[in-house]
C-alpha cells in the first residue's frame, strides 16, 4: 500500500462556494480553478486507480483558509472544509482513510478548538498549517498554543509554504515576476518557518512534536552545511541582538540536529536527486511518501515520477515500506483506516 499523505483536494461545496466564483483568489487560485481532479472525483479515482494499492490522505490546497476571510469568518471557513472532507472519508474510506484538517490561523483561539474537534470528532489524521500566518510568523506567541495542543494529543501538523505574488523579489519592484514567488519563494518561505520554530524552541518546549514539511525539508537538506556549520556561528555576523545565548542553550545539540526532528514529504515532482539528498539528511524513519497531486502538468504525473525517485533509491524493500505506508501508520495513526 501506497499512502500519499500530502496532496490536495477540495470538498465540491467548498470549492462552489468559496473558490470557483466570480472574483475568487487570484494566483495560486487561478491555478486551482484549472485542476479538474482537485474537485472532480470521478477523474482522481482514474487517475487514482493507475496505481493499484494506492491512497490519499487529503488535505486543502492554496489558497490559505486565513486568506480567503477575515477572522471573525475564516472559523466558519475552517468548519466547512473539515466537515466536506469528513464526509467524502466516509463515503471513500479506501479511497481517503482519513484527512488533514484545516484551520484559520487568523483567529488563533479558534484555530485550536477547530483543530480538536476536526481531530477528535470528525477523524482527521493530522492538522495543515502555513508557512505564515498572513504574514505573521509561526513563532508568533498567540499561535504557540496550537503546537503546544498538538504535541500533547501527539497529532502531527502539516507545514505547507505560503507566499504570493504580492512578496516582491526587488524591494523597488511592486510584486513577484515570472511565478518566482512560488518556484524559490515556496521553499524558502517553509526553510524560514523551520528556522523560527526551531530557534523559538518549539523542540524543546514540546519534545517529540510531529511537524512533517512539503517538498522535503525545502532547502534545508541542500544547504546542509550553512545550516549545520554556518548556524554553529550564529550571532558571529550580528551586531545589535545576542543570538550566541541562543545556541549555548541548544548544547550538547547543534542546530542542525533540531532541524533534523522535522520530518519530510517526498513531493518533489522526480527529482531524483533531491530526493536523494532529502534522505540522506531526514533519514528513513522521518521521510514519507507524498505526491502533491494533482498539480501536474498531466494526470498521475506527479505520482508516477514520485515512485520512480523512491524505486531508484538504494535502500531495502524494508525501507521502502517505511517510506510509502509505515511512518504514515506510525505518526499519522491510519493503520486502521486504511485496512478496512
Amino acid at each position: 500500500m501506497k499512502i500519499d499523505v500530502f496532496n490536495h483536494l477540495y470538498p465540491r461545496s467548498f470549492f462552489d462556494k468559496y473558490i470557483n466564483i466570480p472574483g475568487g483568489p487570484k494566483d495560486i487560485g487561478k491555478r486551482v480553478r484549472a485542476m479538474p481532479t482537485i474537485v472532480d472525483l470521478d477523474a482522481r479515482f482514474k487517475v487514482m486507480d493507475e496505481f493499484g494499492e494506492y491512497c490519499q490522505l487529503i488535505s486543502l490546497p492554496m489558497p490559505q483558509i486565513e486568506a480567503l476571510a477575515g477572522p471573525e469568518k475564516s472559523p466558519e471557513l475552517a468548519r466547512a472544509a473539515n466537515d466536506g472532507m469528513a464526509e467524502l472519508v466516509q463515503k471513500y474510506p479506501h479511497r481517503f482513510p482519513s484527512f488533514v484538517a484545516s484551520v484559520a490561523l487568523n483567529n488563533p483561539e479558534e484555530t485550536v478548538k477547530e483543530a480538536i474537534r476536526a481531530t477528535t470528532e470528525l477523524g482527521a489524521c493530522g492538522v495543515q498549517i502555513f508557512s505564515n500566518a498572513n504574514g505573521k510568523p509561526l513563532d508568533s506567541p498567540e499561535l504557540f498554543p496550537l503546537f503546544e495542543e498538538m504535541h500533547k494529543r501527539d497529532v502531527a501538523l502539516l507545514l505547507h509554504p505560503a507566499r504570493g505574488a504580492d512578496m516582491t523579489d526587488y524591494a523597488s519592484e511592486p510584486k513577484s515576476r515570472f511565478e518566482i514567488w512560488w518556484t524559490f519563494g515556496w521553499p524558502y518561505e517553509t526553510s524560514a518557518a523551520m528556522a523560527r520554530i526551531v530557534f523559538s524552541g518549539v523542540f524543546d518546549k514540546c519534545p517529540g512534536i510531529k511537524i512533517i514539511t512539503h517538498h522535503m525539508g525545502a532547502m534545508i537538506p541542500y544547504f546542509e552545511g550553512r545550516v549545520g556549520w554556518g548556524w554553529d556561528a550564529l550571532g558571529s555576523r550580528t551586531s545589535d541582538e545576542d543570538y550566541t545565548v541562543i545556541v549555548k542553550g541548544m548544547k550538547p545539540l547543534r542546530p542542525v540536529d533540531y532541524f533534523r526532528k522535522f520530518y519530510a514529504d517526498t513531493a518533489l515532482f522526480g527529482a531524483t536527486a533531491a530526493t536523494k539528498c532529502g534522505l540522506d539528511f531526514f533519514g528513513v524513519d522521518n521521510v514519507l511518501f507524498a505526491s502533491d497531486v494533482p498539480f501536474e502538468p498531466a494526470p498521475g504525473l506527479y505520482i508516477r515520477e514520485t515512485i520512480r525517485c523512491i524505486e531508484a533509491l538504494d535502500i531495502t524493500p524494508e525501507q521502502k515500506h517505511q517510506i510509502y505506508q509505515g511512518n504514515a501508520e506510525r505518526l499519522m495513526g491510519v493503520a486502521r483506516a486504511v485496512a478496512k
